[in-house]
């Protein structure tokens, strides 16, 4: 049975986008494809032509004028398992592999790696480690045993390889465990930092030592956090310990301006764990859970040295980015942690796809629409049975993996993270684009779209549907159809010369209500919608609020992703008093979106009224306006 739910309303207005082709010439779109059954790969497929005829298909409206986050990269972790691997390959193999990673042009770009300070799971070696061990019982608050000679073996190099083919790539750092020393239990694995002042200063002089030793070793860290997963307080005999809010405070009380001092690009990362609080990590009795970490650390003193938060995917969903932007829109938010996996049974093809779409939702667009300025897989390169790994995850997966025979296959999460990092650049922004899936799957058309610092655009799209579907993009007044296969991920993108562009400023507006049973958007996401819930008939309405007397020359009313679901026959009045009505407009309804022209008119009230009748629903998934 089909569900009534809500109407987004774009809360702003924005000018009538004027296209222009430069030149005189058609404008071209250039599309790459990945099908869940492999059968494209980040192929590039014949090129589009925008035209000038509006469609009658769910319609991506892209507005390059309203923008949002500043992108830092996408990617994911070189693993002390990772460079086993790579490390393992004959030379030949590994330089071609390193290039499909981060090589922007004869690879996918990879512009981003997190990368574990010492021991995490994901350790080729016997023993876990940190950079500073000691024997137990022994302490060392000189850090005198500092050293990250280990890393310089493998690690190291393969960093220092990655930047030199991606001179942009940034790098974050990320603890799973102080040494043992500091520790409650004087192990890597479990406990606590010990509340002494002198470990809290000493974990934080430790963490500053890291960023110069990878610094004076070719490395400079660009971002930071404190604790892996700090509410993982029973890691699966691996390094890591439960940090309370309070603990973490008093780390970066002391590392902030140590930090500064001795690294000032390096940024500050607060919370570093999942979308929501993973069951298995609910405390004990009489221990508070602390569900709003991230917004306690926000809250505090030490906010002052925190860039903002970090998100891993493994409980929750990605909306919680949105709601925290929304309470500190001055802190950034990044992506930093999310690994692939497959059952003990499934063949590769089932990890493929269920990986493709997955990532697909959540990860490439989920994240990104909720304004993480990065996305970041676990592992870049695995072998053929998940490892080699010391406790925790024996399922994930990596962007490659190394084969028995020493070949190297590139699987689903290269090219997830490659229909991002290939073609949206460190420095782009996120720009404004109608969007009707969700992360949790309603077989709609999901998409996010980009300019890049050059100008140049980039718009990726997923069909969440396991049918093709046939969608429109929409930039100004130039339209192209396309049609993605079941599950597929594309990328389109399109130069800056191609001048698809609007003339004015998005004007934001405040306190607009939309009725009945309605609530309101402000990201363009067109995936809830109000609807009828019933074959449409004469007087159906929707009516709108904006807050104040408006001006507009266009409203947009998009009925979303549901195709069929528009009014066959239409109204628009508008009122200054919601009490006295005069109709502006009237028309017939031809596609899912459906944009109303008028002469230039002022009103505090909308009301759009169905005239007609038709078996089908009527939606309405978005209203915009512009002027």
């Amino acid at each position: 049975m089909r569900r009534t739910a809500i109407v987004a309303l774009t809360l702003g207005l924005t000018a009538v986008p004027v296209a222009e082709a430069s030149g005189g010439r058609d404008v071209q779109a250039r599309v790459w494809v990945t099908t869940p059954d492999r059968a494209e790969l980040l192929l590039e497929r014949p090129r589009v032509t925008f035209g000038t005829t509006a469609s009658t298909h769910p319609t991506i409206v892209v507005d390059p004028d309203r923008r949002y986050q500043t992108v830092d990269g996408f990617g994911a972790s070189i693993t002390d398992s990772s460079a086993a691997v790579l490390a393992g390959l004959a030379p030949a193999v590994r330089a071609e592999t390193m290039r499909k990673l981060f090589d922007p042009v004869r690879g996918i770009g990879v512009s981003f790696l997190r990368q574990p300070v010492g021991s995490s799971d994901f350790t080729a070696a016997a023993e876990h480690y940190t950079y500073d061990d000691v024997p137990a019982g022994q302490t060392d608050f000189a850090l005198q045993h500092f050293t990250i000679r280990h890393d310089e073996a493998k690690i190291l190099p393969l960093l220092r390889e990655a930047k030199k083919l991606n001179p942009r790539l940034k790098v974050m750092a990320t603890p799973w465990s102080p040494p043992a020393w500091m520790k409650t239990n004087d192990s890597l694995v479990g406990g606590r930092l010990k509340d002494d002042p002198a470990v809290f200063d000493a974990y934080a002089r430790y963490l500053v030592k890291f960023v110069q030793a990878y610094t004076a070793a070719g490395v400079p860290i660009d971002f930071l956090s404190v604790q892996n997963e700090p509410q993982n307080r029973k890691p699966d005999a691996y390094p890591g310990m439960d940090m309370p809010v309070a603990d973490q405070l008093k780390v970066i009380e002391r590392l902030g301006p140590k930090l500064r001092a001795a690294s000032p690009r390096t940024k500050i990362l607060g919370y570093d764990h999942n979308w929501a609080t993973h069951p298995n990590d609910v405390p004990p009795p009489g221990q508070s859970p602390e569900n709003d970490y991230p917004y306690q650390i926000l809250r505090s003193d030490a906010a002052k040295w925190i860039a903002g938060t970090a998100y891993h995917c493994y409980f929750g969903n990605p909306s919680a980015q949105t709601a925290l932007h929304n309470a500190f829109p001055d802190k950034g938010i990044w992506f930093t942690e999310c690994s692939g996996s497959k059952g003990a049974t499934d063949p590769p093809a089932k990890a493929f796809s269920d990986t493709l779409r997955w990532h697909a939702r959540n990860v490439v667009l989920g994240t990104t629409r909720n304004w993480a300025r990065s996305a970041v897989n676990w592992n870049i390169a695995l072998d053929s049975t998940g490892g080699p790994h010391n406790g925790g995850c024996g399922t994930c997966t990596g962007l490659v993996t190394v084969q028995p025979d020493g070949s190297v296959r590139t699987d689903a999460e290269y090219y997830t993270i490659g229909h991002l990092s290939k073609f949206v650049k460190p420095g782009a922004r996120r720009i404004a684009s109608t969007s009707f899936g969700t992360t949790g799957w309603n077989g709609q058309i999901m998409d996010a779209a980009f300019r890049n610092p050059d100008g140049s655009t980039a718009l990726v799209v997923h069909n969440e549907n396991d049918d093709p579907r046939t969608f429109a993009v929409n930039v100004g007044e130039r339209t192209f159809e396309y049609t993605l296969p079941g599950g597929a991920l594309a990328t389109f993108t399109w130069p800056a010369s191609a001048k698809l562009r609007g003339k004015l400023d998005f004007v934001p507006l405040t306190g607009a209500t939309a009725t009945p049973d309605a609530a309101l958007a402000v990201d363009d996401d067109a995936s809830t919608r109000w609807s009828s819930g019933a074959a449409q008939a004469p007087g159906q309405h929707v009516q709108v609020d904006l807050g104040r007397r408006t001006e507009f020359r266009r409203v947009a009313v998009d009925s979303g992703g549901n195709l069929g679901d528009y009014a066959r026959n239409w109204e628009l009045s508008v009122s200054d008093d919601g009490t006295r009505w005069r109709t502006v407009a009237s028309g017939a309804g031809t596609g899912q979106l459906t944009n109303i022209d008028l002469r230039r008119t002022k009103a505090r009230f909308l009301r759009i009224t169905s005239t007609g009748s038709a078996t089908s629903w009527w939606s309405i998934a978005d209203i915009r306006l512009y002027d």
